[in-house]
């Protein structure tokens, strides 16, 4: 599987002024390709590149091969916008989201990440370094650091591009690796269910529970801080504004790694498979106070759900993603379904049969048994596919709209 290590780069003055002429000069280039692209209705690869290759040459300072890649990074850009507009992602047909990206060429902000390849970067692992090309020449001695599990991936399995890349004054090489994958445990004992939250961040059906209080402080702390400054509205304030920017989505993301290596780990030594709630759409289905909407929209489950997933892939774990309905408020005991269930938000009791039960552990071994059926109904329709009129799982409503052992989900960093 694909993986992407983030390294970072230690440039000298002189180094990051020359790092900063390249990205500059080769993201006006790909400006300059994109307006003909859009121009002309060309947006291959290759019958771009006869097209434009002479002139970004000539015209920006690229050498041949950062030509090459130029080109295809706006083939790229084009081939991904075509994309989203089949699939409706950028509206439907004739709104004015739509007409607005389809009537103007993709343009590329001048500090947009540019791919390499070995041709214009070469690595120096034992020494820590670099070689790059820059507009100013071959850039050599371009010291690196990372975590020594970085470090390890990077020499053992980095394949592909590199991209290099600006952010918030910190420079970068995201360099693309190919993991190897251990083999899909086709026999799991059993299936955890996590379920999601925000007071809760996630509950497993065996019992764990990521408390999500720290983040949430951490989060009203900053948003505090951040109503601070913005109403004081000196440039001060905005130079500390900019530097706390993306602070708190680290924070998130680093909870998440965390979790999700938790899980991971240990469905893979119980030999267990993993039931995610599919939670796709919930921002829209749920109606909250203003005060708490703020809270709605910064969780990030989909985050959490794209780490479990990548990890659960690169251990072998299998995954499945099931329809959260009225998980919460049927008994995991007796199945039996009530509203009445749910006294409190934290609190599961039972009507039918009495049992008392965390309302997230209930919820998440409801998640666990459907997930071993969701499982098992994925295997027979693989082994066989029988038709809709001598099938019961074809004529009732499908559990998931998992279509293979993962999730869709792509674009990971590596943790």
């Amino acid at each position: 599987m694909k993986v992407v290590v983030r390294i970072k780069l230690l440039p000298s003055p002189e180094q990051a002024q020359a790092l900063q002429a390249t990205l500059d000069a080769c993201n006006r280039a790909a400006n300059a390709a994109s307006q003909v692209a859009f121009d002309t209705g060309t947006t291959h690869k290759y019958a771009l590149q006869q097209r434009v290759y002479t002139a970004l040459k000539a015209e920006f300072g690229l050498s041949a091969q950062p030509a090459v890649r130029v080109i295809g990074k706006v083939a790229d850009a084009y081939t991904t916008r075509t994309a989203h507009l089949r699939n409706g992602l950028l509206g439907r047909e004739g709104s004015r989201r739509r007409i607005k990206a389809e009537s103007a060429p993709i343009r590329f902000r001048l500090d947009a990440a540019q791919p390499f390849d070995a041709r214009c970067l070469s690595w120096q692992l034992d020494a820590r370094t670099v070689s790059i090309w820059t507009t100013h020449g071959r850039m050599k001695n371009l010291a690196f650091t990372g975590s020594p599990e970085q470090l390890k991936t990077l020499a053992e399995h980095q394949r592909g591009e590199t991209d290099l890349l600006r952010l918030d004054g910190i420079w970068y090489l995201s360099a693309t690796c190919e993991v190897p994958e251990k083999p899909l445990n086709t026999e799991p004992v059993g299936f955890v269910g996590v379920d999601l939250g925000i007071v809760e961040i996630a509950t497993t059906s065996t019992g764990q529970r990521h408390a999500g209080r720290a983040l949430n402080r951490y989060r009203k702390r900053q948003n505090r801080l951040r109503a601070k400054l913005q109403r004081k509205n000196t440039k001060s304030a905005k130079r500390v504004l900019k530097r706390l920017r993306r602070r708190e989505a680290r924070r998130a993301k680093d909870v998440n790694h965390r979790i999700s290596k938790s899980i991971v780990e240990r469905a893979e030594r119980t030999g267990h498979g993993i039931a995610l709630e599919d939670l796709k759409g919930i921002r829209g289905r749920v109606r909250q106070a203003k005060k708490n909407r703020a809270t709605l929209h910064s969780w990030s489950f989909a985050q959490l759900r794209d780490f479990i997933t990548y990890k659960a892939r690169r251990a072998g774990v299998p995954v499945v993603v099931v329809d959260p309905a009225y998980t919460s408020q049927t008994c995991s005991e007796c199945d039996h379904t009530s509203r009445t269930n749910r006294p409190s938000r934290a609190v599961f009791a039972c009507r039918s049969c009495g049992v008392v039960l965390h309302a997230d552990i209930n919820a998440s071994r409801n998640l666990a048994r459907t997930g071993v059926v969701v499982w098992n109904a994925g295997r027979l329709s693989a082994a066989s596919t029988p038709s809709p009129e001598s099938s019961e799982v074809g004529r009732g409503r499908p559990p998931t709209t998992q279509v293979g052992p993962y999730p869709q989900a792509c674009g990971f960093s590596h943790r």
